[in-house]
């Protein structure tokens, strides 16, 4: 793969979180990879909030361009990044993450092995003393359990760690835009991206440790937003997919379930009752954006 002298291009949204974005761009320093074959491309989601203070320090540690937007969400942020990009393959995290030393490294030689797929990493929760952050990682972790139990047959990963060719992501028109929260799109991508035909592959060993401090209200707010974009992802596929099927009983139980083997002590019960608040603040979501839903 040494023919594309930038191989990887590292797309990172932001949106008034300069103190993660600093860290986040530190751990670019400390990758273990040669620095000519990455560039990193910051796309800054206000046109009202500055970060140029937060980047200078690192202007001179790493191949970075700074791109600005008005505020448009994070799909539109990582597509502005991506049809900037030179690398062959684009690269997504999120500005309140951090990446392990060997991050690009074992994502060059998964691409290796299949260069045409998409290779989701690995999260990790870089708060466990936060209930509410430790829940939201687990809620993640289950799905990835369920829907990426066959590592080279998987079917959904989030946006803060995947990679991808980067003349495929265009050939099919990037993230749907329609998704203004962070909030599913990244499952959006991932159905159109199978149903497109490529495979996808899961890549523990690509490892980011998510920095996302939650408290109960910012709890409830993501999960009422991932209902939102439930809805969102269920109207766009039931115009692709006529014969959908609806999740099995067993995924909720399972999923309800889940905390109380992999979680330690009394935490298994509070996260359990927090994933009960989670499918609660999803089914309100759902109904809201119903409710207020336009058909163009």
């Amino acid at each position: 793969m040494n023919q594309a002298k930038t191989l990887f291009s590292i797309i990172v949204p932001t949106y008034n979180r300069p103190d993660k974005l600093a860290a986040c761009l530190q751990s670019f320093v400390e990758v273990e990879y040669p620095r000519d074959k990455f560039q990193v491309i910051v796309v800054n989601d206000s046109t009202e909030i500055s970060v140029e203070t937060t980047i200078s320090p690192f202007l001179d540690q790493l191949n970075l361009t700074l791109l600005t937007q008005p505020n448009s969400g994070p799909a539109t942020a990582r597509n502005t990044g991506a049809f900037a990009a030179t690398g062959k393959f684009l690269v997504f995290t999120d500005d309140d993450c951090t990446v392990a030393a060997d991050w690009l490294q074992n994502l060059e030689n998964r691409f290796l092995e299949t260069p045409d797929c998409l290779i989701g990493g690995r999260t990790v929760n870089a708060l466990p003393d936060n209930i509410y952050s430790t829940a939201s990682q687990q809620l993640i972790d289950y799905l990835y359990s369920y829907y990426n139990a066959i590592g080279d047959r998987a079917e959904f990963f989030t946006s803060n760690n995947f990679a991808l060719d980067a003349d495929t992501f265009q050939k099919i028109g990037g993230f749907d835009t329609t998704f203004s929260l962070a909030a599913g799109e990244d499952r959006e991508f991932c159905f159109r991206w199978l149903n497109s035909g490529y495979g996808a592959v899961y890549a523990p060993e690509v490892t980011v440790y998510h920095s996302h401090a939650l408290t109960l209200r910012k709890f409830w707010q993501q999960q009422f937003n991932y209902g939102r974009g439930a809805f969102l992802f269920q109207q766009i596929i039931s115009k692709r997919a006529a014969n959908r099927k609806l999740q099995h009983p067993s995924f909720y139980l399972n999923l309800l379930t889940y905390p109380l083997f992999h979680a330690p002590g009394i935490q298994k019960l509070l996260i359990a009752a927090l994933f009960l608040v989670s499918q609660v603040g999803i089914a309100a979501g759902l109904f809201w954006e119903k409710n207020n839903f336009v058909e163009e």
